[in-house]
């Protein structure tokens, strides 16, 4: 675990940054695939949380969410848009090609159990400091935290500082297989971009000091 800003912790739950989860301010969003427990579990002793909220329900973002929420009796938050699959653990069910081989084997063995959810979340909303904005397109209910006093940018899957099938570092759009709607996914990036954020979070990816305008300039760039 790595201190990235006041109250913002990163977690990489699998090598070179693959997968991550963050704390803020006591919320933990996103929870990884189904064996990441032991890994939160560990940085949770270190820093204490008092929530856990998704930016989207995939299986490497809810794995263990209902492990965390019974653990540390802590309500579980998201969009209203991603309450069925996250009470249901059928994460995998938005993904465009929902029967294929690769959305079977996330199903069976990165998902965890569903959770009740207890808040949902919608544009403009507060948790603690971070503003939350809605961001669909890789899933329907996909949002985003941005706190405007430092800048900090917790966008999930809306992009990936990471090419997933190399490991190497850089910006990337999410995986169309993975993404429901491409060209609303595209939209919310762009929204995000007008913010200007200066420490960006990835889910997949290690985090980006967005010294340079790098990410404004790689979403000038991108289209359908």
């Amino acid at each position: 675990m790595q201190k990235i800003a006041k109250d913002v912790f990163h977690i990489p739950l699998m090598p070179r940054n693959s997968i991550n989860c963050y704390i803020i301010e006591g919320v933990l969003v996103d929870s990884g695939i189904r064996t990441s427990y032991n890994k939160i579990q560990k940085s949770i002793k270190e820093v204490s949380i008092h929530s856990h909220a998704l930016t989207h329900a995939h299986p490497d973002h809810q794995g263990c969410s209902d492990l965390i929420c019974k653990k540390h009796w802590v309500p579980l938050l998201c969009h209203e848009k991603e309450v069925v699959r996250t009470e249901t653990g059928l994460v995998t069910s938005e993904y465009p090609s929902n029967k294929s081989i690769i959305a079977r084997f996330q199903q069976r063995y990165w998902a965890g159990s569903g959770h009740i959810v207890t808040k949902t979340l919608k544009n403009g909303d507060s948790v603690e400091g971070f503003k939350v904005i809605e961001t669909p397109g890789h899933s329907s209910g996909h949002i985003s935290f941005f706190r405007e006093r430092d800048g900090v940018l917790i966008l999930g899957d809306v992009a990936t500082n990471m090419n997933l099938l190399t490991t190497i570092s850089g910006l990337y759009l999410p995986p169309a297989i993975f993404t429901s709607d491409k060209e609303e996914n595209i939209n919310s990036l762009k929204e995000l971009s007008k913010l200007n954020p200066r420490i960006i979070c990835f889910g997949h990816g290690p985090v980006l000091k967005n010294n340079d305008n790098s990410f404004e300039k790689f979403v000038d760039k991108v289209s359908v």
